[in-house]
């Protein structure tokens, strides 16, 4: 119960991410928004759900994950709701970064009931199955959101109502875990970090615009709030990653794949909206269904990988699938300019889709592989913060590749980027780690408890 739970919850946060892709054009053109702001659409949702994720994890550590599983999705509803219903840009806009909060109070809860239901040794194959459906939610987004969009664009946000009432309800269910009230919430912190990221998008954002001078500024302001920040780790007693933790090689290797799988594959999804109802005329149905063979791969490549896994070092498993993700993203490069799908698009959709789906599945388990029990809600909380906060990026820097009337040279330019990064995931996958660890007693109670019996 508790697997299907959290993957039903997984799922709809990936979901909730790529759905509203192929929905861009039809949302931009009934509630009047410039293509700079339509991308915000996404960037709302991913900047907020990034920038509270490790707020999220420290709330589930006090509060405990069945507790912050429930009251997310019902933010996480309420917020879908209120999109659905929306009438102008800025409340649907709003509505996008509610529903980015509730997922980011919602995501760490999911790993904090899987790293305490599951020992160690099941705990891999777990993250295992979440992450796979994670990965076909992203995939499966885009498909039903040519659907639903061929019908509303709001059925994209309303479909999430029903599903995250009915979760919630069966949590309820789920027993209650025993509360850390000595848990400080570094939300000082999460805030200047989130606001950073945000002035940084918003520069980008308007240098699309060519309007330099409040990009500049913008961008000015995300560096000043960014220095606050690494003071504020630096020398504050209540951070938001413990020292420890950033310590752990695993994680930092995990932390760094995931910024990259965003900026490569994980942006394919937002380049081939645009490239095939912008630059090919296809409709948000016909779209959607091209998408499908993608969709397909992703789902493929993350059960192999899941499998793998179990044989294998999760960073070889990575390493493989950003080599295959790379080479995919690379013969879109050279073929994207042909009209035939089948021949000119298709074969680099099958290769990054299977790519995609083993950087996917096995990213998070190389991340949380080696962190302790107590602090997996945090840990994965910190890989998804890298993951969207490249995406919230990447899909600004794109943006302004492609300008407002994208040709195929700048389509293929953008294509060339996300290429490249899937090649720095590779080097980065590919460099051993080694096998030291630092002493998790800081932030382990459990650690610190075994080294005191030890000593004595």
């Amino acid at each position: 119960m508790i697997l299907l739970l959290v993957s039903v919850a997984q799922f709809l946060i990936a979901l909730d991410y790529s759905i509203t892709y192929i929905a861009l054009p039809s949302i931009a053109a009934e509630l009047g928004l410039e293509p700079a702001l339509a991308q915000w659409v996404v960037s709302a949702y991913a900047v907020l759900f990034a920038g509270f994720l490790v707020v999220g994890g420290r709330l589930t550590d006090r509060l405990g994950p069945q507790r912050m599983y429930v009251g997310a999705l019902i933010l996480f509803g309420a917020a879908s709701a209120a999109g659905g219903f929306a009438q102008d840009g800025a409340l649907l806009l709003a509505a996008r970064a509610v529903q980015g909060l509730g997922a980011a109070l919602l995501q760490p809860a999911v790993l904090g009931l899987i790293g305490t239901t599951y020992a160690p040794g099941r705990r891999a194959r777990a993250v295992a199955v979440w992450g796979s459906v994670g990965a076909a939610g992203l995939a499966a987004g885009a498909i039903l959101g040519g659907v639903l969009t061929a019908i509303s664009w709001r059925l994209t946000f309303m479909i999430n109502v029903p599903l995250t009432l009915l979760c919630a309800l069966a949590a309820l269910s789920l027993p209650h875990a025993e509360r850390n009230n000595a848990e400080r919430i570094p939300v000082r912190a999460a805030g200047l970090g989130t606001g950073a990221v945000l002035a940084v998008a918003l520069g980008l954002t308007l240098a699309a615009d060519q309007r330099w001078s409040i990009a500049i500024g913008a961008v000015a302001l995300g560096g000043v709030l960014l220095a606050a920040f690494v003071a504020t780790e630096r020398r504050g007693r209540n951070v938001l990653i413990a020292n420890a933790l950033r310590r752990i090689p695993s994680l930092r290797t995990g932390a760094a794949a995931t910024a990259l799988y965003m900026a490569s594959v994980g942006s394919e999804f937002y380049l081939l909206t645009l490239l095939l109802q912008d630059g090919k005329g296809y409709g948000p149905l016909e779209a959607g269904l091209a998408f499908l063979p993608l969709a397909a791969l992703v789902t493929v490549g993350s059960t192999t990988a899941g499998r793998l896994i179990r044989r294998h070092q999760p960073r070889h498993v990575l390493l493989g699938g950003f080599v295959v993700a790379a080479i995919g993203l690379g013969s879109l490069v050279l073929t994207l300019p042909g009209d035939d799908y089948a021949r000119h698009l298709l074969p680099g959709l099958l290769l990054s889709g299977f790519g995609h789906g083993a950087i996917y599945t096995s990213m998070f388990t190389l991340g949380t592989h080696d962190v302790p029990t107590e602090h997996q809600g945090t840990a994965g909380a910190l890989l998804t913060t890298s993951q969207y906060l490249a995406g919230a990026l990447t899909i600004a820097v794109l943006t302004i590749v492609l300008g407002p009337d994208p040709t195929d040279g700048q389509f293929r330019a953008a294509f060339l980027l996300t290429a490249a990064a899937a090649a720095g995931g590779a080097a980065i996958a590919a460099k051993r780690t080694g096998h030291r660890f630092p002493d998790l007693s800081t932030v382990d109670p459990a650690a610190a408890r075994r080294k005191d019996h030890k000593g004595r």
